[in-house]
């Protein structure tokens, strides 16, 4: 986000070069000294070192700090023109840097990139504090702000105006000098929190990767994944198999894992990983974060740190946000629970005679297995006779690419004369219909050991009228790696992941928005969901699903009575589905709404009591995400906003039904949609823009329908 790298102050960090020294070190032989050359400046990462980053970014914050300097004293009388959009154009440099490397970090990074990042961290929170808590600069933007009417500006400006003004005011502009001291030293310690806790947790996550020698634990796996798995294993430099932990609490394997006790086994590695003592425990750091932050709230004038934090959000109130999320949870944990009892009767039904069969009860390791189990037989749907219709490539360039090409007109063209940051990544040109250049977009798909979890997208470069750029954006996931020469055969929920975050890279490439401060997914959480979950229905469209889902040997489409079943049983397990998400959302909102005065918080206890209070702790249905593990909302930005997802699920699922009464994914539905939403950024007042295209306002009527938790007609 622009915001994010909006400039401070440059400080010396323990540990680093001063940022006199570092400024000295930096100079034309520096990458990202001058503005990149390549194609759409995109990163020229055949020349980029580790070494480069950090005089980059010091040298990017001390020039930015000179220019927002002479911004605050100009002499002559602020004007919409020499205060924000001057604003608007400082710190090129830094920007240039701070994408790139927030990216690396992410999705690549290294002993050296980490330390960098523990030493900038405390650094560039310093720097958003020196902008918004600038009395100068502030006294200018508040000038403006008041005189709005009688700028004759044009309705984007206006929005410009308006959310500068509010950030800085969100961001404690009106405090008393004593106070803003108060906050800063509040931010750097919340800064190098979150970035301990990121770094914390990905180690965590590698250590506590099942390992075995034995081979028969792993019965049910395919060759394939026992492949991956021994070259997981090579890869660590240990004997036998290695199944590394995604970031959720369930993990993929077991699925397909026979041996009871090795289920259970990779489930507490993945429950307990960031709880085992030592270096890499994340409990006392969180429990401080949630202490930093309501008191933070409390210096800001509000009663948690949650009524803060959705201010500017389309929720507004934590009320709000819980209202919505609790009024979800009888029907979600009813139909959990009715699910278990079909579970558990498929367990009772096998009997108690062999050793992994039958005379025990459920619980979380056993539900992916057995719930597959009643899948097949409700359903007769087999994922491993799917996943050969899921080729990863084919996916991408017959499913993701063809569903933009139907619905926008839009081409891609891979080139392979732009460097990358590893060696797995491939990038695309994107073209409008009229042959138009639109973007460039990475895509990152196979996990390593040192990429975070999960999958997301982001921007290494922003659209702007105004500094003449264009999007280059990427895409990022954990997709397990296919054994070598082996192709890389996903699951169906991995291809809704493709076509998720190729809705939020279609947001970035479609703005079409004059300041960075708007661009693109520079939105709010309960909004920068909807684009990506829109996009998702595609994946299992027929139009779209019989352009993909075909054999990766013969070509063969997936057989109409496969494809059918599979659409059919994408309804199932949602009350499970639902119920774990909700639950993460719903302890997110408890640690974020905790007040000033409480104490520092035991996360274990403080969970258990959360999700009993929210009536949502059902014993086979573990939150997504636990507290100690919880990476959107201590390190990622999600903080108070997990809820986020449901929220916009509630408008994707809205718009679906909108585009399901008007005739489909045709393109004057795409043209229009993109015209309407994805390529205005936050240039209007997000609501009112949403109803506008709608045509009324959003209910969680389709919602809870597409999850089928209800009877087509029923919760209108």
């Amino acid at each position: 986000m622009a915001m994010a790298v909006l400039v401070g102050a440059a400080m010396a960090g323990a540990g680093g070069m001063s940022a006199a020294g570092q400024a000295a070190a930096f100079g034309p032989a520096n990458p990202f000294y001058a503005e990149s050359t390549l194609s759409y400046h995109a990163p020229p990462f055949d020349r980029i070192k580790d070494t480069d980053y950090q005089p980059a970014l010091e040298a990017g914050m001390a020039e930015q700090i000179k220019e927002v300097e002479a911004i605050a004293n100009n002499s002559a009388a602020p004007t919409f023109e020499n205060t924000l959009v001057a604003l608007e154009k400082s710190g090129q440099l830094y920007t240039r840097v701070a994408e790139v490397f927030d990216g690396v970090t992410q999705a690549n990074t290294n002993p050296t990139l980490q330390k960098v990042d523990e030493i900038e961290s405390p650094k560039r929170a310093a720097h958003d504090d020196a902008i918004f808590l600038n009395e100068k600069l502030f006294a200018r933007v508040e000038a403006i702000h008041k005189q709005i009417d009688s700028l004759g500006l044009d309705a984007e400006s206006r929005r410009l105006v308006d959310v500068y003004y509010k950030h800085f005011v969100h961001q404690g502009a009106n405090l008393s000098a004593e106070d803003k001291a108060k906050l800063k030293k509040l931010n750097e310690e919340e800064s190098t929190l979150e970035n301990g806790f990121r770094t914390k947790l990905l180690a965590a996550t590698k250590e506590a990767a099942y390992s075995t020698t034995d081979k028969s634990a792993l019965r049910g796996l395919t060759d394939a994944q026992l492949e991956a798995a021994v070259e997981a294993a090579k890869g660590r430099k240990v004997e036998g198999y290695v199944l590394p932990l995604q970031n959720t609490t369930q993990q993929p394997v077991l699925v397909s894992l026979e041996d009871r006790a090795t289920r259970q086994a990779v489930f507490e590695d993945s429950w307990n990983r960031a709880e085992r003592g030592g270096a890499n425990d994340t409990r006392d750091t969180i429990a401080r974060l949630a202490q930093l932050r309501a008191q933070k709230a409390k210096l800001l004038g509000y009663a948690n740190f949650a009524a803060w934090d959705l201010e500017d959000q389309m929720a507004k109130t934590p009320e709000a946000a819980v209202n919505f999320m609790d009024e979800l949870v009888p029907a979600s944990t009813a139909n959990a629970v009715a699910e278990s009892k079909e579970i558990q009767a498929a367990i009772d039904s096998q009997g108690a005679g062999a050793a992994q069969k039958g005379g025990f009860q459920l619980q979380p390791w056993d539900w992916d297995f057995y719930s597959e189990q009643v899948r097949k037989a409700k359903y007769d749907i087999d994922d491993a006779q799917v996943r050969p219709y899921f080729e990863l490539n084919n996916v991408l360039q017959n499913g993701v690419f063809y569903a933009a090409n139907q619905m926008y007109g839009l081409t891609f063209k891979e080139r392979k004369d732009i460097p990358v940051y590893a060696p797995e990544v491939r990038v695309f040109e994107v073209f409008e219909a009229s042959g138009k250049p639109l973007a460039l977009f990475y895509c990152d798909y196979f996990k390593r050991d040192n990429k975070g979890g999960g999958a997301w997208m982001s921007n290494f470069v922003d659209q702007s009228k105004l500094l003449g750029t264009l999007p280059v954006i990427y895409n990022v996931a954990n997709f397990s790696k296919p054994a070598a020469g082996e192709p890389a055969l996903i699951s169906f929920t991995d291809v809704t992941t493709m076509f998720h975050e190729f809705g939020h890279g279609l947001h970035g490439m479609f703005s079409n928005v004059e300041y960075p401060l708007l661009s693109g997914t520079n939105v709010p959480r309960d909004f920068v969901e909807f684009p990506s979950q829109f996009n998702e229905h595609w994946a299992s469209y027929p139009a779209v699903f019989d352009h993909f889902a075909k054999h990766y040997k013969t070509g063969a489409p997936m057989p109409a009575e496969m494809a059918a079943k599979l659409r059919k049983a994408d309804k199932f397990n949602q009350g499970y589905m639902l119920t774990e998400l909700l639950a993460a959302a719903e302890l997110d909102m408890q640690w974020h709404t905790l007040p000033a005065t409480a104490p520092l918080q035991n996360p274990d206890e403080f969970e258990k009591a959360a999700l009993e209070r929210k009536k949502i702790a059902l014993a086979t249905v573990p939150p997504r995400y636990r507290s100690s593990y919880f990476t959107h909302i201590w390190s990622e930005g999600y903080a108070a906003g997990y809820y986020a997802y449901l929220w916009s699920e509630m408008l994707d699922d809205n718009a679906y039904q909108w585009f399901a009464e008007h005739g489909g994914p045709t393109r004057a539905n795409g043209e229009r949609f993109r015209r309407m939403v994805l390529s205005k950024g936050y240039t209007e007042e997000l609501g009112k823009m949403y109803a506008v295209w709608l045509g009324g306002e959003p209910t969680a009527g389709p919602m809870l329908k597409e999850r089928g938790l209800v009877e087509d007609g029923a919760g209108k």
